[in-house]
């Protein structure tokens, strides 16, 4: 019985928390997003202009991020029943996107970003998720 009662709570503590934790990761990337939304990352490789560049760089960022115990116990039960594992689905938009943030950030200063890559990996069973984006950044001779 004491071990159902810790389940619930644990359920409980993971969604409450697990729920305040990504409004508030989601609130930083939207804040983070307005202020890169300047520098374009496409995944192109020849939307160059016509100017002289300056230099290019290969730039990366990575993300790893987290799932809560609610979110891994609705996951197992989708797999039980089978169909979309919802529950994952903002766990790998937060990866990709703060991913693409930490790219941005290593680029200050630069014109655009070209050839974007993102690759996803799953780190353990537990629900943590890896997102690496890389690129190459253009600056243009002002």
């Amino acid at each position: 019985m004491l071990d159902l009662i810790f389940l619930v709570i644990m359920i409980g503590v993971g969604y409450f928390a697990g729920t305040r934790v990504e409004k508030k990761h989601y609130k930083s990337i939207e804040e983070r997003e307005a202020k890169f939304i300047y520098l374009p990352a496409v995944s192109s490789k020849n939307l160059l202009e016509d100017r002289p560049i300056d230099s290019t760089l290969l730039v990366q960022g990575n993300a790893v991020i987290a799932t809560d115990y609610f979110k891994v116990i609705l996951a197992g039960l989708r797999n039980l029943l089978g169909g979309e594992v919802s529950a994952y689905e903002s766990l790998l938009d937060r990866a990709r996107r703060e991913a693409v943030l930490r790219l941005k950030e290593s680029a200050q200063g630069a014109d655009i970003i070209l050839n974007l890559r993102i690759e996803t990996c799953q780190i353990s069973t537990a629900g943590s998720t890896e997102a690496l984006a890389y690129g190459t950044a253009v600056y243009y001779k002002k």
